[in-house]
């Protein structure tokens, strides 16, 4: 046998031997996941639709101005729109934060992530980027947001207390996460404000506003993180009878 022979028998011997001289580990293992979260002890609404009412009816209530207006939207800010759809929000958010702003758009039904970035292209709103998130995380990056938007989706997330731990790294010191829904149960396409503020609660938010907006057929509610995020084996599942 030639030494050339020999030695390229011996090669994968000595990388086998090199791998295993306690440098680095054969298997690199993942990151622990948190959790277990607990479950929602209520009903989950099944996503049915993008929207709920036309553009041009929801305009005609100044329904995006209001919300904005209340949410203390403003020009320059950086805001998710959280279960963007068809972009209603996401379009006037644009306009309203400006060239000096930024706005990212999330769902997570690829086909409404897919044809809200067609419309954003088409549009031309270079303040605007489109993100495919998931159910129990919407994928933002941290420090990033002066305002998360979630408008009549809230009832549709599974798992709300993971959602809602995953997210609260995304806001900046002063960030405010921003609700919009109906005062009834969450089987019927709604959120009783007393449930909102008790899961909110459990996962170390603190309510700090509460106002009626009939133009978006509901009411808005904002809330701020308040202390230590809560391990999640900590966190208590709300039940409101």
């Amino acid at each position: 046998m030639s030494t050339k022979v020999r030695i390229r028998r011996l090669l994968p011997l000595l990388v086998l031997l090199a791998a295993c001289d306690g440098s680095k580990p054969l298997i690199r293992h993942d990151a622990e996941q948190p959790g277990p979260f607990p479950a929602a002890d209520r009903p989950v609404a099944r996503i049915v639709s993008s929207r709920w009412s036309t553009e041009e009816v929801r305009d005609r209530l100044n329904e995006a101005g209001e919300v904005m207006n209340k949410a203390g939207i403003a020009p320059g800010m950086t805001v998710a729109d959280i279960g963007a759809g068809e972009g209603y929000y996401t379009i006037r958010l644009a306009q309203r934060v400006g060239a000096e702003g930024r706005v990212l758009a999330e769902d997570i039904q690829p086909q409404f992530r897919d044809a809200l970035a067609e419309r954003v292209a088409r549009e031309r709103l270079d303040n605007v980027s489109v993100r495919l998130g998931a159910p129990v995380d919407p994928k933002l990056p941290p420090a990033s947001f002066d305002r998360v938007l979630m408008v009549h989706m809230y009832h549709e997330i599974e798992q709300p207390y993971e959602f809602l731990w995953r997210l609260r790294p995304s806001l900046k010191p002063e960030g405010l996460v921003v609700v919009v829904d109906a005062n009834r149960p969450t089987e019927a396409h709604g959120t009783p404000p007393a449930l909102l503020r008790c899961e909110f609660a459990a996962v170390g938010y603190r309510q700090v506003a509460m106002m009626e907006m009939p133009s978006a057929g509901g009411y808005l509610a904002g809330f701020r993180p308040a202390g230590p995020r809560p391990e999640p084996a900590t966190i208590k599942a709300c039940r409101i009878d």
